[in-house]
């Protein structure tokens, strides 16, 4: 069974005047993780999509839903992958592929046939996925979080030590326009990406895991001297614009996974905000 919503754009001067429980309904992505579903969020920024499949009873496959006017889910797009949950696969036309938690496939245009599977169902893969438009098709590939390409960033006195594992990526996987990572914070840090910025050329989604029980991440949003909050919980995600800052703190460390499109690849561009000049 698949499950999509739509999210609309929203510009900068509109979101000013949002209230709580607006914003959150343009930009959290509260229902993910459903078992036996596959749950899809399309974004008319960069048409963007992001979602998830859990099997338990049985296999799920990824299916074409009506916004995309095509025959199958791949035809004009590409996807990456990610589990957070218990072993599983994924099968794309024939082929199987294994994802252990934390593991990564990145899956090319055309591919007409996406199957996911669970090893055991008491303890469910769960696959996070994110998708963008695609020009060209190019070959599937796994990537582990071994594999990935890590950068150490940040420092414990200013609490955002952090390992960025870059997963579907230039340096790693060609890609027409999707990538995807994951920033795992250290013990005792509880800031991401700060200093914050904002890149014109693309837009992001954030997608928060390993959130311990009773805690929660404060995700920070909004033009740099307009910043807005929004609460998250364990899988969820927010839409993050290309005008606006995407940033968070939490009351324990935690991971997240970071996916985005737009016009470039070039994941050092971007217009960094100085600390101080937030408002």
């Amino acid at each position: 069974m698949t499950k999509y919503s739509s999210r609309y754009a929203s510009s900068p001067e509109a979101v000013k005047k949002y209230d709580t429980q607006q914003l959150r309904e343009e930009f959290l992505i509260d229902d993910l993780m459903q078992e036996d579903e596959i749950v899809l969020v399309y974004s008319h920024y960069d048409r963007y999509i992001a979602g998830s499949a859990v099997p338990v009873k049985g296999d799920v496959v990824l299916e074409t839903i009506d916004p995309l006017k095509a025959p199958y889910f791949l035809e004009r797009r590409e996807l990456g992958i990610i589990n957070v949950g218990g072993s599983g696969s994924v099968v794309v036309e024939g082929t199987t592929y294994e994802l252990g938690f934390k593991d990564a496939l990145y899956v090319g245009a055309g591919n007409k046939e996406v199957i996911f599977k669970s090893d055991d169902s008491s303890n469910p893969a769960k696959f996070y996925l994110n998708s963008a438009p695609a020009h060209t098709a190019y070959p599937t590939k796994k990537v582990s979080l071994a594999e990935a390409n890590k950068l150490q960033l940040g420092t414990m006195e200013t609490a955002n030590h952090r390992t960025v594992n870059q997963m579907i990526i230039g340096s790693v996987v060609t890609t027409c326009q999707l990538q995807m990572g994951m920033t795992e914070l250290k013990p005792g840090s509880v800031w991401n990406t700060m200093p914050a910025h904002v890149h014109d050329r693309r837009m992001e989604v954030y997608f928060y895991l390993d959130i311990p029980q009773d805690q929660a991440v404060c995700h920070f949003m909004g033009q740099p001297q307009e910043t807005r909050h929004i609460w998250m919980n364990n899988h969820q995600a927010v839409i993050s614009p290309p005008w606006s800052i995407h940033s968070g703190s939490g009351t324990s460390n935690y991971t997240f996974i970071w996916g985005m499109a737009g016009e470039n690849l070039d994941y050092g561009d971007m217009d960094v905000c100085k600390i101080t000049d937030l408002r």
